[in-house]
């Protein structure tokens, strides 16, 4: 695999000023497959510590000199570790919480040694109180599953990526390129993108069996229901997970998660659903200036899924023999789907920025309807996204909103091939509006800060 943020770990290992890091993310995203695969690529001898594996482990951290530690696991492991040639692996840390407290020794008193750590359900573990988290001597890495791009390059198409690389606003996307980037895409949507399910597309090319995988990993994401014990009954976990999937791309409203369950239940399951990565909150922001989280309501909100892979699990998409073709799905199911990805393929946008990948959208608050889809904050402006699962659809919305917050920049993504326009219109409310529409194909969502500086 080729992972876009071993670039990130690359630029951390070289780093004069390196802290420890520690990787971020759900289950079976890749953390600890990032790490194994930067010491191999970069010739430092990994030296990994399993906290759940192997427990008593733990006893070689006792001392705050980090020195006698890796004398410690010297002995412990039969190994010899040379600072300036290895790379101290901690996997599974929230089994030892205290240990967050000893990075700091690492980056004070040995910074020859890379230092990289990673768990399970990390976020609860980071917002325990009962341990200290040593601020500003430790880094963060978000870890998101694979994008579009990251699965073109596992399938060896590098031609095609490089000749989307090439296009350019002012130039016409050839009618062969569409036609491959569109295809691979709709195979990328049934896929998605945790690692083990793009390697069996890859390596087996068994639609049933990736569907099983997907299936597979939503029943382990289930049974760590169990570990969110004294937060929340794990049934009301399952169904709120449920009704995530069945609400993308509208508000999520909590009185409607299940009978029976109250709101300020749906509400926690959300809260502890997103800290454990298997979904993302889609923030409400009024878009009245910079920055979209300055002016928020958390009254409103959308949530998406960790990745469209457990959309499928969760809606029991068939894959017999193959997948099934866009077009067979149900427009309720493509527009659901089609919210998803986009906002997945956001999220590794907004996550180049360093801090946790946040979404925003927005929502016209009582009186007329109105929402955009997705707003984001690229080279100090806001810009509008909207999301059509087809190749038409009202903005109406949009139109609106142009000239309501005087933008003159918004995007579309549909399945149209991309097209830059003028659109002079009147609103619904008869005001004149004029702004410049990026029209993009939902396979050139990752291109989309580039191409925006362009214009």
């Amino acid at each position: 695999m080729d992972r876009r943020i071993s670039s990130e770990l690359d630029r951390w290992l070289i780093s004069r000023k390196r802290q420890p890091v520690v990787l971020r993310g759900a289950r079976q995203v890749g953390k600890t497959w990032l790490i194994r695969d930067l010491s191999s690529r970069l010739g430092r001898t990994l030296v990994e510590v399993n906290f759940e594996r192997d427990p008593q482990l733990s006893q070689c951290f006792a001392s705050n000199d980090p020195k006698r530690v890796l004398a410690e696991l010297s002995l412990a492991m039969n190994c010899d570790i040379a600072p300036d040639k290895s790379l101290l692996f901690l996997d599974e840390i929230q089994a030892v919480p205290e240990m967050f407290a000893h990075l700091r020794w690492f980056a004070e008193e040995l910074p020859a040694l890379p230092v990289a750590a990673a768990g399970s359900l990390l976020e609860f573990t980071l917002t325990d109180k009962s341990f200290s988290v040593p601020v500003g001597r430790i880094g963060y890495l978000h870890v998101e599953p694979m994008g579009y791009v990251e699965y073109l390059r596992a399938h060896g198409q590098h031609r095609l990526i490089d000749m989307l690389k090439a296009w350019q606003p002012s130039k016409e996307l050839s009618a062969t390129v569409q036609s491959r980037a569109a295809e691979w895409f709709d195979r990328y949507s049934m896929v998605g993108g945790m690692p083990d399910v793009v390697a069996t597309d890859v390596n087996q090319q068994n639609p049933q069996l990736c569907r099983t995988q997907q299936r597979q990993l939503m029943a382990t994401f289930r049974d760590d229901f169990a570990k969110y014990s004294g937060r929340m009954d794990r049934n009301i976990l399952g169904s709120t997970l449920t009704a995530v999937a069945s609400s993308l791309g509208r508000k999520f409203v909590y009185a409607h998660v299940e009978q029976g369950v109250k709101q300020h239940q749906a509400k926690h399951a959300l809260e502890l659903l997103a800290q454990a990565r298997l979904c993302h909150i889609v923030r409400h922001s009024a878009a009245n200036g910079l920055p979209l989280g300055g002016e928020t309501k958390d009254t409103f909100r959308k949530a998406i899924l960790l990745d469209v892979g457990l959309l499928h699990a969760l809606l029991a998409t068939p894959a017999s023999g193959a997948f099934p073709s866009w077009d067979s799905l149900s427009a309720s199911v493509r527009g659901q789907m089609t919210e998803q990805l986009v906002g997945q393929e956001l999220r590794l946008l907004a996550s180049d920025l360093g801090d946790e990948p946040t979404l925003y959208y927005w929502q016209r608050d009582g009186g007329r309807p109105g929402e955009i889809d997705y707003l984001l904050q690229i080279a100090a402006r806001i810009v509008p996204v909207e999301v059509k699962a087809g190749a038409a659809g009202a903005m109406k919305s949009l139109h609106q909103f142009m000239f309501d917050k005087q933008l003159d920049v918004a995007v579309r993504f549909d399945r149209n091939p991309p097209r830059l326009s003028e659109v002079s219109v009147k609103t619904t409310q008869g005001d004149s509006v004029l702004y410049r529409l990026v029209s993009l194909p939902h396979y050139l969502v990752w291109r989309l800060p580039e191409i925006l500086a362009d214009i």
